[in-house]
C-alpha cells in the first residue's frame, strides 16, 4: 500500500528546501521573525530570562553566567542579543539562513556561526557548552533528525552542569499538524 500525504505520519511531509526557501524569503527582522507579531519579543524574553533563573542561570541574586551557549535557529539574534550574550561569555550559533546572521558577524561574544540546519550541524572538537538553547525552530526537523540533534547535543553539554533548553510551541489538538507555509510541523502535547 502506497504512502499519500493523508496517511504519512506528518513529520514526513517535511521538506527542508521548501522551509528554507520560505525562510530566505522574510525580512530580516523582528517582524518577519515573529511572524507579524514583533510585540511578542519582550514578553517571550521575560518568560526566558524567568525560565533561566529558576535554573540558576542570571545577572541577578547570586545566579551564574554561563562560559558558552549554543543556539540553535538562532534567526537574526533576538534570543542571542537579548537573552543568551547578556548571561554568556560566548555564544555559538545555528542558522541556515546565511542573511539572518549577516549582521551578527561582529557581535561582540558571538562565537561560531554555523550557516546549516540542526539536522546537518556538527559541533567543532573540543568545544563544549554550557546551555544548549534551541527556539522555535525543532518544527522543520522530522522526529528522527529531532532525536539525532538532541543526541549530539548532549556529547557537547558540559558533563556536570550542561543544559539543553527546548522552547517550541505545542498543541494539543492529539495529533501533530503540518504547516505547508514553512514546511513544518507542530507537535502535540503527551498526555
Amino acid at each position: 500500500m502506497a504512502d499519500t500525504a493523508a496517511t504519512q505520519r506528518p513529520d514526513a511531509l517535511i521538506d527542508k528546501d521548501d522551509g528554507r526557501n520560505y525562510w530566505s524569503s522574510i525580512d530580516a527582522d523582528d517582524n518577519g521573525m515573529l511572524g507579524g507579531y514583533p510585540q511578542v519579543s519582550r514578553e517571550d524574553l521575560l518568560g526566558s530570562r524567568a525560565f533561566l533563573a529558576k535554573l540558576g542561570i542570571g545577572l541577578r541574586n547570586g545566579r551564574r553566567r554561563v562560559k558558552r551557549v549554543l543556539e540553535g535557529g538562532a534567526g537574526i539574534g533576538r534570543i542571542t542579543r537579548g537573552l543568551l550574550l547578556p548571561i554568556a561569555d560566548t555564544v555559538d550559533l545555528i542558522e541556515p539562513i546565511a542573511k539572518f546572521t549577516d549582521a551578527l558577524r561582529e557581535v561582540p561574544g558571538v562565537g561560531s556561526i554555523h550557516n546549516v540546519g540542526l539536522e546537518e550541524w556538527a559541533p567543532q572538537e573540543g568545544v563544549q557548552y554550557d546551555l544548549v538553547w534551541t527556539q522555535w525552530c525543532v518544527g522543520h526537523l522530522t522526529d528522527e533528525q529531532l532525536v539525532d540533534y538532541l543526541k549530539l547535543c548532549a556529547t557537547v553539554l558540559e558533563p556536570k552542569t550542561g543544559l539543553i533548553v527546548i522552547k517550541e510551541n505545542l498543541i494539543s489538538s492529539g495529533v501533530d499538524e503540518f504547516d505547508d507555509v514553512d514546511s513544518s510541523v507542530t507537535r502535540y502535547v503527551l498526555r
